[in-house]
């Protein structure tokens, strides 16, 4: 019992210990005293330049508006159930991405024959821009969730593919000829060799793949339904309400920046040779 409770109690240290790093690499920018120079002076003048008549209150709200009308949303228009609901599209499309992505792009970068076979077939399909599928997402997967993570994971995949492919076609063959010395065999060097040489382009397509992710969100989510994020921007853009325009806005540009200051503290705890670069 003693001995359970010394492991909850590790295990929830950890945890603070971990939450603790995060929010001081990813909040440390923002509290920092240069860019709070930048930020104080924006937000002044976002609220101050409607109010003085420089700018048009109709086309620029002042912040105080947008914060009041952010209550409102969260109070009376489901903010937090729209969100969730776009999330749990977002994440779902984001996982068979990565899942499909990954390793079909560790392959071809590994095996010629594979290569041979596989590559032609994404670099024909890649170009077509992804906004595009929506006409046949929309036939064969109708109107609703189905669609939003399809469109979503066209707009993930390619980036996810190609920078795997890259990352593991450019590593070092000296790395891999030290491994063959030592007798590591080819699933040891997928392992171990290629993917850890290109982790760095994965972690960075991930984050290319969360934008992608949140234009087609809003691109699925404003064709159809009736919950998300997207929805919530459309409706307001037919009403021409421009505080819930903006705070959709807003609400996108952090989810933005929140996962990918989480994809940036995984590559800084298992990227151990790329810390202080």
């Amino acid at each position: 019992m003693i001995t359970n409770n010394t492991y909850e109690t590790r295990g929830w240290r950890r945890f603070f210990q971990e939450l603790g790093g995060f929010l001081r690499n990813s909040l440390g920018n923002f509290f920092s005293l240069e860019f709070l120079t930048i930020l104080i002076p924006l937000l002044l003048l976002w609220e101050f330049l409607p109010r003085w008549k420089v700018i048009p209150e109709s086309l620029l709200p002042p912040l105080s508006v947008v914060v009041q009308r952010f209550w409102f949303m969260l109070w009376h228009k489901n903010l937090v159930l729209h969100i969730g609901y776009s999330m749990g599209r977002f994440f779902a499309a984001f996982g068979i991405a990565v899942v499909l992505a990954v390793p079909i792009g560790l392959l071809m970068g590994w095996n010629l024959k594979i290569r041979a076979f596989m590559l032609p077939l994404w670099q024909l399909l890649s170009p077509i821009p992804p906004p595009a599928w929506v006409p046949m997402t929309i036939i064969f997967f109708g109107i609703g969730s189905k669609m939003h993570i399809f469109l979503m994971f066209i707009g993930i995949f390619y980036p996810v593919l190609f920078n795997t492919y890259q990352g593991i076609k450019d590593t070092d063959p000296r790395y891999l000829a030290s491994a063959r010395v030592f007798g590591a065999s080819e699933f040891t060097l997928l392992r171990k060799v290629y993917f850890w040489h290109a982790f760095g382009s994965i972690i960075m397509s991930l984050k290319t793949g969360v934008a992608m992710g949140l234009v087609m969100l809003l691109i699925g989510e404003s064709y159809g339904g009736r919950m998300g994020i997207g929805y919530l921007l459309g409706q307001a853009k037919d009403y021409f309400v421009i505080p819930e325009m903006m705070v959709c806005m807003v609400i996108l540009g952090w989810i933005g920046w929140f996962l990918i200051e989480i994809l940036k503290y995984v590559e800084i705890k298992l990227a151990i040779w790329k810390v202080g670069r």
